[in-house]
């Protein structure tokens, strides 16, 4: 498979866990790692939130999403060492992930990416802090229902996961609301998520604002290899809507199963998942059983992985 194309997938806020990436560090061939040169550049421990937590401190949103980033990276990294040949012909990420894509893909500098991503994080918990949001996930509904749905309670379509599985986002009033009369428009199930916020909802609008001003100062180069935006599902070549879509993406919906498909259409058939926890490959068993979908996220995964490339 060494010779065959890969897509790279990035995990998205919720996936981390503490300890992720901590056996990976002996794997690392230079002295200064990518783990090293974050805490370094950001001012603070990454590396200790990561490798010890505690979790209710690697789920805060401004701590949480560096760490997948970097962790997203570093597993690409031990990858490439030691699969030199693998041809990557595509990367996107659910989220947060999308910057780890963008970064894999060399629209930004390892650093540029971690500083956005740091400030996105600080922003949302901003956000998140100065409104009261909560997000529920509709399982087994018909896509119109659940659009619906959002629009008759006043709240937003956060995330396009996969077929029957949409994630809506806003006031807890609304998600409330939503939630306690998801069944009467024949969905299956509806749950609230443990999340602090209403991510990707016109609650994270100061967010949005915010980072809009960071993305006027980064330096963006086109990615070398096809990166699949979130909000409109489809790849993004240019400076202007790589910088537009970015920004749309704290309030706009994630369109994952559009995303997939993308490349889906294109017969790209394997993936990589580059984060903790497997939800991608998860996802993709919904959208495309016929995809393989591999996950690297520690030193065990790693090797598995390089070992089905070699084969």
């Amino acid at each position: 498979m060494s010779d065959q194309s890969v897509v790279l997938l990035f995990s998205g806020q919720g996936a981390q866990a503490v300890g992720m990436g901590k056996d990976l560090l002996p794997l690392v061939q230079s002295d200064n790692s990518l783990v090293a040169q974050a805490d370094e550049i950001l001012g603070w421990s990454l590396s200790e939130v990561m490798f010890a937590g505690p979790m209710e401190e690697l789920t805060r949103t401004s701590r949480c999403q560096p760490a997948l980033y970097v962790h997203g990276l570093l597993c690409l990294k031990l990858l490439q060492e030691r699969v030199p040949n693998l041809k990557i012909v595509g990367t996107a990420g659910l989220s947060l992930g999308e910057f780890t894509a963008h970064t894999a893909a060399g629209t930004f500098d390892f650093e540029s990416g971690l500083n956005l991503v740091a400030k996105r994080g600080r922003y949302m918990e901003q956000a998140t802090d100065a409104t009261e949001g909560a997000m529920a996930a509709m399982i087994g509904g018909d896509e119109a229902a659940v659009v619906a749905l959002a629009a008759e309670c006043g709240v937003d379509v956060a995330n396009y996961n996969a077929p029957g599985q949409i994630v809506l986002s806003g006031a807890v009033a609304g998600i409330e609301m939503a939630v306690e009369l998801a069944k009467s428009k024949g969905i299956k199930l509806a749950k609230k998520l443990p999340v602090a916020g209403a991510y990707h909802s016109r609650m994270m609008q100061s967010a949005q604002e915010k980072l809009a001003e960071e993305l006027k100062r980064v330096s963006v180069q086109e990615p070398s290899v096809p990166v699949v935006c979130n909000v409109e599902a489809r790849e993004v070549k240019t400076q202007e809507e790589i910088l537009a879509t970015l920004e749309a993406q704290v309030t706009g919906s994630v369109r994952w199963t559009e995303s997939m498909k993308v490349f889906l259409e294109k017969g790209e058939t394997q993936f990589i998942e580059l984060g903790p926890g497997g939800v991608l490959a998860g996802l993709m068993r919904r959208i495309d059983r016929s995809a393989s979908v591999l996950k690297v996220e520690d030193a065990g995964s790693l090797e598995a992985v390089v070992e089905a490339l070699r084969a």
